[in-house]
């Protein structure tokens, strides 16, 4: 790491802790030629992800508007905020570890749907409506009869 003071490439790492949050590390370096310190930070290097949406139009992928909805569909159903979490983080992990540049809305849909309809049946319906933008009550009953035919029967 290049010192901001003398331009030295070389300096020796005094201190290394990681940020509250876990996101980075926090790393105090000393130059060998000055011997002035100074901070550098650490962060994991993500490749930027695409959304491409059913018109085509391309935009940045977001993982708070995919949050957003589930709460929306969560909405007044006893589902507590840390299951939407772990949700919401195992699409994340799942898009990443793609590895792909660009991700389908219709797949990021998807792979909520199927999470969702574990979490809360209502949940997944409200979703559903808005996903598959429901025309008219036979659509939503199409909907409401595959959701059934696929729970367990008690």
């Amino acid at each position: 790491m290049k010192c901001l003071y003398c331009g030295c490439v070389d300096s020796r790492v005094v201190d290394s802790r990681s940020t509250d949050d876990g996101t980075m590390i926090r790393r105090r370096r000393e130059c060998i030629k000055c011997g002035k310190r100074f901070t550098t930070y650490e962060t994991v290097e993500t490749t930027p992800i695409l959304v491409v949406k059913t018109n085509g139009m391309r935009q940045a992928f977001d993982i708070s508007k995919i949050k957003s909805g589930i709460i929306k569909a969560c909405e007044k159903r006893p589902v507590p905020m840390h299951k939407i979490d772990e949700l919401v983080e195992d699409i994340q992990k799942q898009i990443y570890n793609s590895m792909e540049q660009e991700v389908t809305s219709k797949q990021i849909g998807e792979m909520v749907m199927q999470r969702l309809v574990l979490l809360d049946e209502v949940a997944y319906v409200r979703f559903a409506s808005v996903y598959r933008q429901f025309k008219d009550i036979s659509t939503f009953l199409k909907e409401l009869e595959k959701l059934t035919a696929s729970l367990p029967k008690n």
